[in-house]
């Protein structure tokens, strides 16, 4: 099968490329997928430069980390799945695989592809959309009234927290910039603020969440807009979290969201509800797996992007 590969770290437009890999065992409680559409995230390009190992690479690894696409066989204990079922999953984080041709992925991290979604779609949702339910749900508890500020709105997590507290019936300000605001405020944002040409901190206050997605001065100046006892939630490391807890009275957790099957499926059902879409901005070939994952890299999305793996 064609996959992309790495066999060192480094640079994307120095170790990616596209060779003949072999196509995956298939564990007792596996699903082998046939890979139409992979997303890509900032976390791929990470990985690439060696960021989120400490161990040296033994030989060629395949890398991706969200896929959509259709089981071609079942392990031996699989029950949840069956051949020809059209599926989507966040894969399992230690393996990767999902810019293949196939991928062996453990039945629990799968679920059925919302039937309105192209495969290119539904492979953008599983990574961002399971970040942003995890983070409103189990890193904060938004709920009807909740006040939230969700930065980097248009981006992949953005936008789907942005639908997801709406859900949730949360009051929701946003920041994105400003060839995106319509689309934020279409997405639920109560209120949008161009983050060029107004700072937040300046006209926001008594926030319950803040979803941080940008780190560095955004992350620093969300401290003061959050009342007391509130909860700021980055996907990005908080330095000195304790003093920072502490300075402002409010609750500061950093986490990398985890797989899961059930959770994805209950997002697949907001989708089939209409209360979540995925906003697709550009398709690459897997031959052009390096170009998307560079596109990605430069920043400022406006949703995901996406490798296009079988037409």
């Amino acid at each position: 099968m064609k996959a992309a590969v790495i066999t060192q770290y480094g640079q994307v437009r120095d170790v990616v490329r596209v060779a003949d890999a072999p196509v995956p065992a298939v564990g007792p409680q596996d699903v082998l997928i046939e890979v139409r559409a992979a997303g890509v995230n900032p976390v791929d390009h990470l990985i690439v430069k060696g960021f989120m190992s400490a161990d040296a690479l033994t030989g060629p690894v395949v890398i991706g980390n969200e896929l959509a696409g259709v089981v071609t066989e079942v392990g031996a204990e699989v029950t949840r799945f069956a051949v020809g079922d059209e599926v989507f999953s966040r894969v399992d984080p230690r393996v990767g695989g999902a810019f293949a041709e196939y991928a062996a992925v453990d039945q629990s991290l799968v679920a059925a592809k919302p039937a309105a979604l192209t495969f290119e779609e539904a492979a953008s949702l599983p990574l961002v959309a399971l970040t942003a339910l995890q983070a409103l749900t189990e890193q904060s508890d938004v709920r009807a009234g909740t006040r939230v500020l969700i930065h980097g709105a248009a981006g992949g997590v953005g936008s789907a927290a942005v639908q997801i507290a709406k859900k949730l019936g949360a009051e929701i300000v946003a920041t994105a910039s400003a060839d995106t605001v319509d689309l934020v405020r279409e997405l639920g944002a109560d209120r949008v603020i161009d983050y060029r040409a107004e700072k937040f901190d300046e006209v926001v206050s008594d926030v319950d969440v803040v979803l941080d997605t940008i780190g560095g001065e955004t992350q620093e100046r969300s401290f003061g807009v959050l009342k007391t006892g509130g909860t700021l939630v980055s996907t990005i490391p908080i330095a000195d979290a304790e003093a920072k807890k502490a300075r402002w009275n409010v609750e500061a957790r950093s986490f990398f969201m985890h797989p899961d099957g059930e959770q994805l499926a209950h997002l697949a059902g907001l989708v089939e509800a209409g209360q979540l879409r995925p906003i697709v901005e550009m398709v690459f070939p897997l031959d052009e797996t390096a170009a998307a994952l560079q596109k990605v890299e430069r920043g400022g999305a406006r949703g995901k992007t996406v490798i296009a793996v079988r037409a």
